[in-house]
């Protein structure tokens, strides 16, 4: 196995996490944005009104996107870790 095979790999299992926890990262990004917002707006300086709403959120779009990141897991180890264990 090559340096460039070695780093085509790496590369698409990094990239493969980056499109696994967008959905996660993109739901707190929202959720944190219009809580912060509505902060701003009432001018309600609560540390801790943001907390319950993101996992609420987080653990609502894991759950929904469960089968997303599953064909992308497994499509990466049927593309790549079983070809190279084959040979």
């Amino acid at each position: 196995m090559s340096e460039a095979e070695i780093f085509e790999v790496v590369r698409m299992h990094i990239w493969g996490a980056v499109m696994m926890g967008l959905p996660i990262l993109a739901t707190t990004l929202v959720i944190g944005f219009v809580i912060g917002l509505l902060q701003a707006l009432t001018s309600i300086q609560e540390m801790t009104l943001t907390f319950i709403p993101k996992i609420l959120g987080v653990v609502a779009v894991f759950l929904l996107s469960l089968g997303y990141m599953a064909s992308i897991a497994l499509d990466l180890f049927n593309n790549t870790v079983l070809p190279l264990i084959a040979g």
